[in-house]
């Protein structure tokens, strides 16, 4: 009886350590937190892989090949000397943003993921206080990712300005002008009704004019896949089809790359795909739209540019939301500069948006309220529920006249709405870190207080706040600092370019892109 208990004790000693071991040593092992905030778990894959893949199905679906041969763009970070179109030495276009210190910049890769490590235990809680143990490691994980993609931000001098002073959902009118959609002219030059998801469009066009663009993939150090994601993903949203039809083609793109020996080399960690929607349409979870193309393990070496990152993917990288403004020489960006530099501003704040009355959570119609009703007529509002936003010169005219837009998180946490308002010299006030602070690493400063407010959702959700009355606190020469930095730093680099653009003076948000992007690849190395 004896022998028999001891038996069943080392049975069960011997399966628990068994099954531990499984768990250690499983790529598929996560460990999820869940949160209100977004639709997806957060999780954080066991061993080296940054992602994970949560859905039953496996790559044996793959089937068909539908991708003709010549579909991927390769680029090179040497030889740039010798194009007719390239930029002397001297003429080196400007940078954005924060610019490391020579002096203390990290000796080896230990050394930076070491210091990234310290800040990012120093600076998780600055924003968001965590409730739990779960969120308190989520949070920091975010902020450890954050500030290893900044250590990949292309070095430079900052961009200053030296004067100083078809089917289903219709969007064929979008693809014309290269992506840009159609001028408006009453606008003047370089202005166009661009979508919101043009984004693939448009990196396609400029990344097809490359002056390192190479013929010969064995000269490339980055491969560009045009794969439009994300209208892809929009065929689809209104049409009553399986999930299996919507992940049709991504599998397909895939399948195809796997075939290729520029794949293989390097498990597509040189390959760049440009997705113009949010991370969240792509990683298909409890909900009837999007597809699961993010979720796959094939999509987890490659990097991902997209208007809002998975905080907690390192390879999903943010980029600027295309606006309306579309320059094609340093004097487009000047004249425009120089504009709304000099633009009066009539209201103190204003609000373009609606009501998100379906969700509790949403803090949009405590802001409309404190708007319409504050005093002097310091606040305006411009609702967009009866498509008064439709029309871009109502927004950007808005914009223009206000001192400080408000930003609060709309369908997801970003919004297409900060760099309207940030390209208007208009401050952002900004109410999750989410909508911008964890998002940009390349084309924001670390530094947020340089070009927006930040107020806490929670205390305007439980009304402890005014938001009006802590705006009109704001000195003057907080707002003209604030003001200043926005556009004669930041702007250049928030805007997309026509493809035929030739800037000396400045970098847009492609060119900083694709230099971060070549860093990254080079660092990696």
């Amino acid at each position: 009886m004896i022998v028999s208990v001891v038996s069943k004790i080392k049975t069960k000693i011997f399966l628990f350590f068994f099954l531990l071991y499984l768990l250690l040593s499983f790529n598929n092992f996560h460990i999820c937190f869940f949160s209100r905030k977004f639709n997806d778990p957060y999780c954080i894959t066991a061993g080296s892989k940054p992602g994970f893949q949560i859905s039953s199905q496996q790559n044996e679906s793959f089937t068909g090949d539908r991708v003709s041969g010549d579909h991927t763009k390769i680029l090179r970070s040497e030889d740039k000397k010798g194009h007719d179109d390239v930029l002397e030495q001297e003429d080196k276009p400007k940078n954005i943003g924060p610019v490391p210190d020579q002096e203390d910049k990290p000796k080896n890769k230990a050394d930076l993921y070491s210091l990234i490590d310290v800040k990012a235990e120093e600076e998780y809680s600055k924003y968001i206080k965590p409730k739990s143990e779960g969120e308190r490691y989520a949070l920091k994980a975010a902020v450890k990712y954050l500030n290893l993609q900044r250590s990949w931000l292309a070095p430079g001098d900052e961009n200053i300005n030296k004067t100083r002073s078809c089917e289903g959902v219709n969007l064929c009118s979008y693809f014309k002008n290269e992506g840009f959609g159609e001028a408006i002219e009453n606008l003047g030059k370089g202005w166009f009704r661009t979508h919101m998801y043009s984004l693939e469009l448009i990196l396609h066009s400029r990344v097809l004019k490359h002056p390192c663009r190479v013929f010969n993939e064995t000269q490339a150090k980055l491969f560009y896949v045009p794969y439009y994601g994300g209208y892809d993903v929009l065929r689809w949203h209104y049409r009553n089809v399986s999930d299996d039809v919507k992940d049709r083609l991504g599998i397909d793109v895939l399948k195809w790359l796997e075939s290729k020996e520029s794949w293989r080399r390097n498990a597509g960690k040189d390959h760049v795909f440009v997705l113009g929607k949010i991370t969240w349409d792509f990683r298909r979870y409890k909900v009837p739209w999007g597809s699961r193309f993010l979720e796959l393990q094939e999509m987890q070496n490659p990097t991902k540019l997209l208007i809002e990152r998975q905080p907690w993917q390192v390879n999903d990288i943010a980029i600027p939301h295309p606006t309306y403004f579309h320059p094609q020489t340093d004097d487009d960006i000047t004249s425009w500069q120089i504009k709304i530099a000099s633009k009066p501003r009539r209201n103190l704040v204003s609000f373009a948006g609606g009501a998100r009355p379906g969700n509790p959570d949403n803090i949009r119609s405590t802001l409309i309220e404190q708007c319409v009703s504050s005093s002097s007529n310091q606040c305006r509002f411009l609702n967009c529920t009866n498509r008064g936003c439709m029309n871009p010169k109502n927004v950007l005219d808005l914009f223009q006249d206000s001192e400080f837009c408000l930003q609060p998180p709309g369908d997801s946490a970003t919004r297409r709405s900060v760099f309207d308002s940030l390209i208007c010299g208009c401050i952002p006030v900004v109410f999750t870190p989410y909508t911008a602070y964890y998002q940009y690493a390349w084309h924001l400063p670390e530094d947020h207080r340089r070009y927006s407010v930040y107020i806490r959702e929670q205390d305007v959700k439980e009304t402890r706040v005014n938001v009006v009355e802590i705006l009109k606190a704001k000195t003057l020469s907080e707002k003209e600092e604030m003001r200043s930095y926005i556009i004669h730093q930041l702007l250049p680099g928030l805007v997309y370019g026509d493809s035929n653009a030739k800037f000396k003076k400045f970098r847009d948000a492609f060119d900083i892109t694709f230099d971060s992007l070549l860093e990254k690849i080079k660092q990696s190395e």
